[in-house]
């Protein structure tokens, strides 16, 4: 029978050499302060580019509008987007679609008003349907005095879903009992405190004041900016993590008769 290697003093220490790693308090309070700086750059910067690029954004405004239903089909190469947008119906009324633009917050850029100008449709007589996403500091953001630039305590210490409020409006739907929102509701989940189970109509996006899915940042933030690439099919690639790989893998082993699911276009 062999003999047990038996393992040399220290071992355990070399194994784990960031084990015994202590952070001192003062060290804790210097990174706290680098990351401080770093947000409050980091916002000086977004804010100077959102400035410089309004020029851009209106220039392409204009371009755009005489193609002939870029903002439908930008939306709808956006694979999340088209994810909620998968009713026949909701597309219809989407290619009526001439204009989307967005208006940030000139000192909190992180907050934007979303629009989307409609002609003429069989649907709502509403030209403009708007989302506010409203930036609201909390309390101790009362006491607070602006630095030079217009900064406060509060606006480093952002949080999206604490300090942000999106609005919600009425569409003026030309037939009540044809309105794509009662046609197509969302999908409550199991609990009434569960995020809904299904969007719906993409227009419950605007009746609602909540965005569980985020449209609005997807379009904000993806959409709105790279609405070229969208509209070309050159933007947002299909991102499959691993566990959606294995999800399809096994479904594909379960029913290898179904047919794959093809993105829809306007």
């Amino acid at each position: 029978m062999a003999g047990k290697k038996r393992a040399s003093p220290g071992a355990e220490e070399e194994k784990n050499p960031l084990a015994s790693v202590m952070l001192s308090e003062e060290d804790a309070a210097k990174l706290t302060e680098i990351r401080r700086l770093t947000q409050r750059e980091e916002l000086l910067l977004e804010r100077n580019a959102q400035l410089k690029l309004i020029p851009v954004y209106e220039k392409r405004r204009t371009v755009v509008k005489a193609i002939e239903k870029f903002w439908p089909v930008a939306l709808m190469n956006h694979s999340m987007f088209a994810f909620h947008v998968q009713h026949n119906a909701d597309q219809v009324a989407l290619s009526y679609l001439e204009d989307v633009w967005i208006t940030r917050d000139a000192k909190e850029p992180r907050v934007f008003t979303l629009e989307m100008y409609f002609k003429e449709n069989p649907h709502f007589t509403n030209t403009v349907l708007k989302k506010e996403y409203k930036y609201i500091p909390g309390p101790a953001a009362a006491d607070e005095t602006p630095d030079a630039d217009g900064l406060t305590p509060s606006m480093l210490d952002f949080s999206w879903e604490r300090d942000v409020k999106p609005s919600s409006m009425k569409i003026d739907w030309k037939d009540a009992e044809k309105a794509l929102t009662k046609l197509y509701p969302r999908e409550k989940g199991e609990d009434e405190d569960d995020e809904p189970a299904e969007q719906g109509s993409f227009f419950n996006f605007f009746e609602h004041d909540d965005d569980p899915f985020e449209i609005g940042l997807n379009i904000s933030n993806e959409i709105f900016p790279e609405a070229i690439d969208y509209f070309l099919g050159e933007a947002g690639g299909e991102d499959v993590d691993s566990d959606d790989e294995e999800d399809m893998e096994d479904e594909d082993e379960i029913d290898l008769e179904q047919p794959k699911s093809k993105k829809q276009k306007i």
